[in-house]
Order: C-alpha cells, then sequence, then structure tokens
C-alpha cells in the first residue's frame, strides 16, 4: 500500500476512535452482568415464587390474589407482542412480561420505572418498552369484557340499580372527573397546570351503583374544568346529540302525575345542567324541599367518588407523580380502570346474590326531546322544570322516611 494512503487511513481510523470516546458509546458487556442473574436472583424467582405460598402476603404485593393474577395473565398474555432470541441474549417473553410483574408491580406501588427495573434486574430501557406494551395488552384483553359500551338494555339495568340501592329513580350513572398528577411534560407551559398547583391529566368517568367504571374519557388537560371535560370527550358529544342510546323518559312509579321524567345522569355542581345531565341546586342557602334534593343527589353521586378511592388505594400510583409521557400515563390510567372492573366483578360474583328491585318500569313511547346546546353556565327551561319535577318527587312521594329529613 502507498504510505501516503495508509498514512490517511490510520489518521481516519484514530479520529473515528477519537470521536467515538468523545461520545461515550464504548460498551464493556453488551448485556450487564448484574441482569445476566435476572433468573437467579431477580425478584420474582427470589421474592414472587414463596409469595405464592401465602395469599395474603401475595395479596398485598400485587393487589389481588394469585387466582385472579393467574387468570388476568391467561387473557393478556396471548395479546402481548412475542420477541425472538438473539445470538447476544434471550428476550423477555410474553409469560416474563406480565408475570414477572413489572407492570402491576408499577401500578400497586407508584414507584419508580428505574426501581422497578433494579428490582427484576431488567433494563430501564425494557421496562419503559414493557409498561407500555403491557398497559395496551390489559386494555385490548379486558376493555370489551369488562367495559364494553353500554346497550339501552344495560342502561336500564343500571337505573334499576340505583333505584333499589340508592333511592333514585331515573339514573344511570353518576359522573365526575379526577386530576392524575404527572411530571410536567416537556415544552407543554400551562396546559396540564390545574387549580391545585399540580401538573395533571383528567380521568372522566361514568359509574354505575356498584361501583364499575362503565365509561371512562382519559387524556385532557389538566387546566380544563370538569364541564371542559365533558364538553370535549366524546361522551359529552354523543349526549348532545343524542347518540347514547338511552331508554326513553319513563313514568316513576306512584308519581304518574308528574308525567314522564327522563334518565339522568347525576354530577356535582361543575357539571352543566342538561336533559339527561342533573346536577344540585347551587349555593348554600335554601330552602328545605332544595335541601333535600341536593342530599338525595349528592348520595346517589357518592358512588363515583367511592369509585375513585378505591381505585387510588388499590393502585397506589394514583398517590405519586406519574413520571411518564402523558401519551404513556393515558394508556396506564385506562388499563387501571379496566383492572378495577376486574376484580371488582370478582367480589361481586363472590358475595351479593341479586335481588329484584320492586318497580314496575313503565315507559312512555315518546321521549322528550333534547334540549340545544348549551354553554356550562346556562339551562333551558325544560332542564330546570326537570330539576324541579324530581325535587318535589323527592320530597312528596319518593320521600325516604325517617333519615331524609334529618338531611
Amino acid at each position: 500500500m502507498d504510505p501516503v494512503v495508509a498514512r490517511m487511513v490510520l489518521v481516519q481510523v484514530a479520529g473515528a476512535l477519537v470521536h467515538r470516546r468523545g461520545k461515550q458509546v464504548h460498551r464493556d458487556w453488551w448485556v450487564h452482568p448484574v441482569l445476566r442473574t435476572r433468573n437467579q436472583r431477580g425478584e420474582y424467582h427470589a421474592l414472587v415464587q414463596e409469595l405464592r405460598l401465602d395469599a395474603l402476603l401475595f395479596h398485598q404485593y400485587f393487589r389481588m390474589p394469585p387466582d385472579h393474577f393467574d387468570e388476568l395473565l391467561g387473557k393478556v398474555g396471548p395479546v402481548i407482542t412475542v420477541v425472538a432470541d438473539t445470538r447476544f441474549r434471550s428476550a423477555i417473553g410474553p409469560a416474563d412480561i406480565f408475570f414477572n410483574a413489572f407492570y402491576v408491580r408499577y401500578l400497586a406501588t407508584g414507584d419508580s420505572l428505574h426501581t422497578i427495573g433494579f428490582s427484576y434486574r431488567v433494563g430501564t430501557s425494557s421496562v419503559c418498552r414493557i409498561v407500555r406494551e403491557v398497559a395496551s395488552a390489559i386494555w385490548t384483553a379486558l376493555v370489551e369484557e369488562e367495559m364494553s359500551v353500554p346497550t339501552r338494555a344495560d342502561w336500564s339495568t343500571m337505573a334499576e340499580q340505583f333505584e333499589w340501592r340508592w333511592n333514585f329513580p331515573n339514573c344511570i350513572g353518576a359522573i365526575d372527573g379526577k386530576h392524575v398528577v404527572i411530571q410536567a411534560p416537556v415544552n407543554s407551559g400551562s396546559l396540564y397546570h390545574n387549580y391545585k398547583g399540580t401538573f395533571s391529566l383528567v380521568l372522566l368517568a361514568i359509574v354505575d351503583a356498584d361501583y364499575l367504571f362503565r365509561v371512562v374519557d382519559v387524556g385532557g388537560y389538566g387546566r380544563t374544568s370538569d364541564s371542559g371535560s365533558l364538553l370535549n370527550s366524546a361522551f359529552g358529544e354523543a349526549l348532545r346529540d343524542g347518540t347514547l342510546d338511552l331508554p326513553p323518559a319513563r313514568v316513576i312509579s306512584g308519581a304518574e302525575q308528574r308525567g314522564p321524567l327522563p334518565h339522568v345522569f347525576v354530577g356535582d355542581e361543575a357539571f352543566p345542567l342538561m336533559t339527561h345531565l342533573l346536577r344540585p341546586f347551587p349555593g348554600q342557602h335554601h330552602t328545605l324541599e332544595k335541601r333535600v334534593f341536593n342530599y338525595r343527589l349528592s348520595r346517589a353521586r357518592l358512588v363515583v367518588e367511592c369509585a375513585f378511592g378505591i381505585l387510588a388505594s388499590r393502585w397506589r400510583m394514583y398517590r405519586r407523580v406519574i413520571g411518564t409521557r402523558p401519551v404513556v400515563a393515558e394508556v396506564c390510567v385506562r388499563a387501571t380502570c379496566v383492572l378495577h372492573n376486574f376484580l371488582e366483578r370478582k367480589k361481586l360474583q363472590g358475595r351479593r346474590h341479586r335481588l329484584e328491585p320492586n318497580i314496575e318500569p313503565s315507559t312512555d313511547p315518546e321521549a322528550l326531546r333534547d334540549a340545544p346546546r348549551m354553554g356550562s353556565n346556562n339551562a333551558t327551561r325544560l332542564t330546570i322544570q326537570m330539576q324541579e319535577a324530581y325535587c318535589a318527587f323527592f320530597n312528596e312521594e319518593g320521600a325516604v322516611p325517617p333519615w331524609q329529613p334529618r338531611a
């Protein structure tokens, strides 16, 4: 080789080595020695197998019994993408991804992804991928069974349960929003900054009488109010357009003189008064009749607050700041909601013997027409009359002595 050409090659190689060292891309291991001992010293192989011998400890660790965990694995495992092994390292298969409980343990504790990775001896990048994939897989595997779109028959069943358990006829769900605290996204400005001084996503949920989530909408900006989240959600648009397939207006048994009343969702003062959305009378100084109405409505609306409380108590992720991107946080929130339904239905099947409600449903062939679109602080005359009709019912035919007068 010509000496000049050889010298040029040496200079280029030396420059490449210097450039590479400057970027610190040199790796001593393809797989770190700590990660190679996953099957011997990882938390799954060293601890979880022992926890299976004690159902109570297993429940405290994963927030669910072993049999429910195994059933969940059987539903979600086939949905997770299979990663092939390579010549340099073995892949984490579907059983490892879920059964090692990276994601479930992350939801149960709210620990950082780095902490979960160190516990199970998995690289941080792998943990990030696992969290994203398993969250999507849980939603895909369970949503049709645990949170399918309610039909007219489902809405009617929910109304029967609310009347039987909470003495509120024609109620088809309680609505509320929950701020899920997240780490401030990069270059997001004040979009996610809420009135509490934190950064959050909004979880808007419809809950039935058994504390189950029937409709959820996740991803609203933290700066948005509950009314604004409803307005911008697909559920709110369907509610305004009348495409939810709700049951027609019904004559309440014992109050035939009031005519057919529409089926309604119940919410707090943050929501607008609409044809199918009922809220309390605003303010503090009311007559006894309005105080009774507010109490009865708040009593039925309490189920959504309890559902949020159960959700945050079971999945401690909600008690910490979620340190992922908003897109990943949204998927995680949806996964916890569908997991909540999966576990709560198991509890209901074990303890509840359903009793038939003592009502005779009668429907009117002509339902009330939908009110036109309105702002959050406006209400049509029809919706005000509907609110007053429910108020009169709770104070007369629908009164529940002896505890109601003490409200």
